[in-house]
């Protein structure tokens, strides 16, 4: 009994170990793809005394590279469920009702997983 209850904590483990690799791979890939153009902008025109490259083009670059910055928190909360959690109960439009304890869902069969969101207006 006592070797099968390892081998589900390393498996799972493995799995959460693979988990956090995968997910810092996406970010620094997303990284490197949206600040990439930025670096790039930024030598030509430092490079280039002329102004064959007009600034609108850094200027998107800037956009780009920011984006970034914003949408980062996004990939951590869809890869991992605390903080999808965390920041589900920031929005002010999303109601969480958290999973019926054993004790409270004495006269239910089976457990809930999970919590389920909803809308304030109350609707799924």
């Amino acid at each position: 009994m006592a070797g099968h209850s390892g081998g589900a904590h390393q498996a799972q483990s493995s799995r959460i170990q693979s988990n956090v690799i995968k997910t810092m791979i996406l970010v620094t890939a997303y990284y490197s793809i949206c600040w990439f153009p930025n670096y790039v902008v930024v030598l030509i025109l430092s490079l280039n005394s002329t102004d064959d490259l007009h600034y609108s083009s850094y200027y998107v670059s800037i956009f780009i590279a920011f984006l970034y910055t914003c949408t980062n928190p996004f990939i951590y909360a869809v890869k991992f469920d605390p903080i999808k959690q965390t920041l589900l109960r920031l929005m002010p439009c999303v109601k969480i009702r958290e999973p019926a304890t054993e004790s409270a869902a004495e006269g239910q069969t089976g457990t809930q997983r999970g919590a389920t969101i909803t809308t304030r207006a109350g609707h799924n």
